[in-house]
């Protein structure tokens, strides 16, 4: 079984990030999810709807859950050249939540700067990758 990423459908910069991560994982590994979705309810039991809107998720084939900063590291792992990131991301999980949390927290301001072309090639990727699952 392959990861499952969770996202948030009604953000630009997040679908278009999302996307960006889809085509990087040329083995096709992640399906994306998104959190508005009822398949993500259970994945996201026993997290409030605050912390489950306020950062991506990373399922693992095992079943773990992975949520901001955290979710790098495992997800890096599973993606073509990604081991070397994946182990810097495991060295400084500080470093890497900061970073996360500087552009999630902005991430309404870097919707902006994403070309509506851009989100909606994001979007159609999303949606065949959700289908091909």
């Amino acid at each position: 079984m392959g990861a499952l990423l969770l996202y948030d459908a009604d953000c630009g910069f997040c679908r278009w990030s999302a996307a960006t991560v889809l085509r990087w994982d040329r083995r096709g590994l992640l399906r994306p999810v998104a959190l508005q979705e009822p398949e993500a309810d259970g994945l996201l039991e026993g997290l409030t709807t605050d912390e489950r809107m306020r950062s991506w998720h990373l399922v693992d084939g095992d079943g773990r859950r992975y949520s901001a900063g955290a979710a790098f590291a495992p997800l890096l792992g599973l993606l073509p050249r990604g081991k070397r990131l994946a182990r810097l991301a495991e060295r400084f999980p500080r470093s890497v939540e900061l970073g996360y949390e500087a552009v999630a927290s902005r991430r309404a301001w870097l919707s902006r700067l994403v070309p509506a072309a851009s989100k909606d090639r994001a979007q159609s990727l999303l949606a065949r990758r959700a289908a091909s699952s």
